[in-house]
């Protein structure tokens, strides 16, 4: 399907002004070479959309839906998400204005927790970690900000609630400065998810020096070092034997390991989230309705991106796993809210609106944290509580192309009653299944 394709039926001004800039930008600099399958936000013809832009086109700038980290190098990973500034939000910020006009837009931690039916009364004190690139220098600071304006309870180092590492395990020194590259942005939106679903929760952020498949996979060996019951990570790369050669580090028993399926919609599984020993989270789209839940959720697939899915090319299936059109690994195992989650990262402008699994894996860690559970259970207990997930059977996550066409509208890209791919056994129904 062709952007411009995209852009008719993209809903609302600012997606539709969104795909138009990219579309135009892609004619002008790079005469029209806009490849078939590459996911937007990433690449266009090989160069990034964000970095195509003329820098003096303000328009454009102020209106392009941006990916936050780079795409992945062989032997990297990349971060999931994409963001934008909420502009009028900020200025009023700025102009010291209080009221609607300075209140954040989307879905803040009261909304995601009424949706999830997450208890509020719930005190956990378990401990989830961060695995993440880089360092973010005012972590704690842009976290302090996020609790406070959604009212949840202050989490600082002070208290010992709130810890930054290098990938050693040691406040110092830290890894190299990440500001602007995609992952200081990630950081702050893991922390902050984990706060939303787990406001008690201790939270360890350990950073490691670079994106490499290496040195990331040395941040999980040493979260459960350090005794984190659940590790979150909202990172992958398209599976590969290079990527695999870590597959031990995601492997901690009594530990609990979440990762990101993905935003490229239904494509080649991505590693970690393609191991049995891995939590895949995938992504919906949250909104209000006049139901008995007072929600309704569909498979997250907008013009930034859609939830990954996929069958594991290398990863045997596990036996607590019965679909049947995968005889391999089947990605994801659950999902949960993916789009219009605002975040503060005063690097970013202030309030940012973000999109991507990105936002459901350290959701879905938090909720693992605030049941108590991180210790003592496996993937395998989600499945033998499938009831306690909202089934999730509206929308597909094939991205550039029909259903039809790009799975034959099985359950590998196309919601459905009970398990399908793109969004798992659904999203939380409370902490029963965790």
């Amino acid at each position: 399907m062709s952007l411009y394709t995209r852009a008719r039926s993209a809903s609302g001004p600012v997606l539709t002004s969104a795909v138009v800039t990219c579309t135009v930008v892609a004619s002008t600099v790079l005469g029209g070479a806009v490849m078939s399958g590459t996911a937007v936000g990433q690449t266009i013809g090989g160069v990034s959309p964000a970095a195509a832009i003329p820098r003096g086109n303000r328009v454009a700038q102020a209106l392009f839906i941006r990916p936050a980290c780079a795409v992945a190098r062989p032997g990297s990973e990349q971060c999931f998400l994409a963001y934008w500034p909420q502009a009028a939000v900020n200025r009023a910020l700025s102009a010291g204005l209080t009221g609607l006009a300075a209140r954040p837009l989307g879905l803040g931690a009261r909304a995601i927790r009424a949706a999830y039916k997450l208890p509020s009364r719930r005190t956990s004190h378990q401990t989830v970690a961060v695995s993440i690139a880089f360092n973010t220098p005012r972590l704690a600071h842009f976290l302090a900000i996020y609790r406070k304006q959604f009212g949840l309870p202050r989490c600082t180092a002070a208290s010992g609630c709130f810890r930054k590492l290098n990938q050693r395990g040691k406040a110092a020194p830290l890894p190299p400065s990440g500001v602007g590259t995609g992952w200081d942005l990630e950081a702050t939106l893991d922390v902050s998810m984990i706060s939303v679903a787990c406001p008690h929760c201790r939270i360890v952020v350990v950073e490691a020096n670079d994106p490499s498949d290496v040195n990331l996979a040395r941040t999980e060996v040493t979260a459960a070092r350090l005794g984190a019951q659940v590790i979150s990570n909202s990172y992958g790369t398209r599976e590969n034997g290079f990527a695999l050669a870590h597959r031990n580090a995601y492997d901690q028993p009594g530990h609990t390991i979440v990762a990101s399926s993905g935003d490229f919609g239904f494509t080649a599984a991505n590693f970690p989230a393609d191991l049995t020993t891995v939590t895949s989270v995938g992504g919906t789209i949250l909104a209000r309705a006049a139901n008995k839940r007072g929600w309704r959720e569909r498979v997250w697939n907008d013009f930034n991106g859609a939830g990954g899915s996929g069958c594991s090319a290398y990863v045997r299936k596990p036996s607590w796993q019965h679909d049947g059109h995968c005889t391999m690994r089947t990605v994801a195992d659950v999902s949960a809210i993916a789009a219009n989650v605002p975040i503060f990262n005063r690097t970013y402008g202030g309030w940012v609106t973000v999109e991507g699994t990105s936002i459901a894996a350290p959701l879905v860690a938090g909720i693992y944290g605030l049941a108590g559970n991180g210790a003592r259970i496996s993937p395998r207990r989600l499945y033998r509580h499938s009831r306690s997930f909202f089934d999730i059977t509206k929308g597909s996550n094939s991205f550039f192309e029909p259903a039809a066409q790009a799975c034959g509208n099985d359950y590998l890209c196309v919601a459905k009653k009970g398990y399908d791919a793109p969004t798992g056994l659904g999203t939380p129904d409370g902490t029963g299944a965790f």
